[in-house]
């Protein structure tokens, strides 16, 4: 009888145990953010594809959401390739205590970013910039100034050949456009704000980015995260007519080292095989290419997880 017992209660628990590691967090940045969005994508696919029941847990950003991946209070976050690199080598809000818990399970969709002018600017190339008034410095989102850089440094230029303009945040920056106070602004591909300045200000156009040879070595010099990407016209994306060539770096799917190696490895199955699921819930995602899930030359290592089933599919040899 008491062996009976003693069994029965073992069973429960592993059962108990199993139904723990099932439940997963997804962290992200707070409601209305990309982060937000495309977090929300990855936790309805894996309720629904995975058997994993899982949540997102909005916060206010990185310098609290990798932390509790080490503390086990989320098992993935969404960050960006600078999020991480600054996480993993202590810099800026991590200075002096690198994440050294922090993992990758996934290269997510690229984040593509580029300068804007009037569409009716004489500025055609990102060459031409030299001596105009350019938006740069963002205090409140400052690891973008080495983007912007870089994305300078592809056609030679370097923020001193530019009228700085200083501004708190990219779509103070718009707005700087919109009002006549510089003559181009830097932004995300498809952001919302450049419809809206599209609009008021009667067009806009992006500026074309090298992609030779001599321009990407230029870009990595400044930020070694970067490459090329070229966008071709869609109705909802305003600036330009033909696939163009602009600057992208990576959102990422992150994990903590102590995270289960089944539920990494069930996520980034599910993520492989659905990744059409995700583009319906949420556009960016479109983007997404699942044979480029894993990269070398990330600034954190991935998942023993990950890698087991990147690995199977041929993405690791």
């Amino acid at each position: 009888m008491k062996f009976k017992f003693l069994a029965g209660l073992a069973f429960a628990l592993s059962l108990t145990g199993t139904a723990m590691a099932q439940n997963v967090g997804v962290g992200t940045m707070s409601q209305g953010t990309m982060s937000y969005a495309s977090g929300s994508a990855v936790a309805k696919l894996l309720a629904e594809k995975s058997g994993m029941q899982a949540r997102v847990q909005p916060n206010s950003g990185e310098s609290a959401l990798i932390p509790m991946l080490a503390s086990g209070e989320l098992d993935f976050a969404i960050a960006n390739v600078i999020e991480t690199g600054e996480a993993a080598k202590g810099e800026r809000v991590f200075k002096g205590r690198p994440a050294k818990h922090l993992q990758i399970a996934s290269v997510s969709f690229p984040l593509k970013t580029a300068l804007f002018v009037r569409a009716d600017s004489d500025i055609k190339t990102i060459a031409d910039l030299k001596g105009k008034r350019v938006t740069h410095g963002f205090t409140a989102m400052s690891s973008l100034t080495a983007v912007l850089d870089a994305l300078l440094a592809t056609d030679g230029l370097t923020a001193d050949d530019i009228e700085q303009v200083m501004v708190p945040n990219v779509a103070r920056g718009a707005d700087e456009l919109a009002s006549g106070n510089v003559d181009a602004f830097f932004f995300a591909v498809g952001g919302g704000k450049v419809t809206e300045v599209d609009a008021s200000v009667g067009g806009l156009r992006m500026l074309p980015m090298k992609s030779d040879e001599k321009a990407m070595a230029a870009m990595h010099k400044v930020f070694p995260y970067g490459y090329a990407y070229t966008q071709k016209p869609q109705p909802n994306l305003p600036g330009f007519t033909e696939p163009t060539a602009t600057m992208a770096y990576d959102n990422l799917l992150i994990t903590g080292k102590d995270v289960p190696e089944e539920i990494v490895y069930k996520t980034v199955k599910t993520i492989y095989e659905n990744q059409p699921e995700l583009a319906n819930t949420f556009a960016p995602y479109r983007d997404f290419d699942v044979k480029l899930m894993y990269k070398e030359n990330m600034p954190a290592p991935f998942h023993e997880g990950a890698l087991r089933f990147y690995r199977e599919v041929g993405l690791v040899k």
